[in-house]
């Protein structure tokens, strides 16, 4: 596992609810004594938090001011030389493959997402995602999946990042001067920091982000909490974290 990838995991699980919460009400009950009432507002303030958060209507909310929509096509699919479908995990322990670990589902969307627009514009496709957390590459896996059950061929196959700064640093150095103009392939949520990583390499970036989240009409369960919600409201402030940290380093 790579260290740095190990770090910012921590780090997340730290700074994101629910563990951010859940580590404000611990210490607030802990150094009650020293606190005072704010410790009682302290814990009150973490659980209401969470509340909030395990709303469906908040976390839609939240996402809707994350995800990024589509540049108009097919005039996108004209302009550009290459499709890039970023990976976006896999799933250990995968007692159904052979080899233990396959794609998760999100990949599993963008690269399904990436067949159709390379069937609609015959432009060459390139995988990027490495193995962060181990085994082999998502890249290696996505290039199996594309060419094996939706008989897309693959061109490039970039398995050496481990994040994307890296993921748009390394397309880069595969796909030379020559292309520089790309659809490129990913999560909503993600697509903003990603296509600033591509513009940063001198890439023309047209956006074709999937995998939106499940937006059910509003109704009373709109207004329960829910453990799905929760993980979508984490997803969003995890994004949004992201997006100020690459802009801070200007990746």
């Amino acid at each position: 596992m790579d260290l740095s990838v190990l770090i910012k995991e921590a780090l997340r699980a730290l700074l994101l609810p629910p563990g951010a919460l859940l580590l404000l009400a611990l210490a607030c009950t802990l150094f009650r004594a020293r606190l005072g009432l704010w410790a009682h507002r302290g814990v009150l303030v973490a659980l209401g938090l969470l509340w909030l958060f395990s709303l469906p209507i908040v976390a839609s909310g939240i996402m809707s001011l994350i995800e990024t929509k589509p540049t108009t096509f097919p005039a996108a699919l004209a302009d550009s030389q290459a499709i890039v479908i970023l990976g976006g995990g896999k799933r250990f322990g995968a007692y159904d493959i052979l080899e233990g670990e396959t794609l998760n589902n999100v990949t599993l969307s963008r690269i399904r997402y990436g067949a159709k627009l390379a069937r609609l514009s015959r432009l060459p496709i390139l995988v990027s995602g490495g193995a962060p957390l181990g085994g082999m590459s998502e890249a290696h896996y996505m290039r199996q999946v594309l060419e094996g059950e939706f008989q897309i061929p693959v061109r490039w196959v970039e398995g050496g990042s481990v994040d994307t700064a890296e993921n748009a640093a390394k397309s880069a150095q595969l796909l030379g001067p020559s292309i520089r103009k790309i659809t490129l392939v990913t999560s909503a949520d993600h697509m903003a920091r990603a296509a600033r990583s591509f513009t940063k390499q001198g890439f023309t970036v047209h956006l074709a982000p999937t995998d939106y989240i499940n937006r059910e009409p509003i109704s009373l369960n709109s207004f329960l909490p829910q453990a799905r919600a929760l993980q979508v409201s984490s997803i969003a402030l995890r994004e949004l974290i992201g997006q100020i940290w690459y802009s801070l380093r200007g990746q």
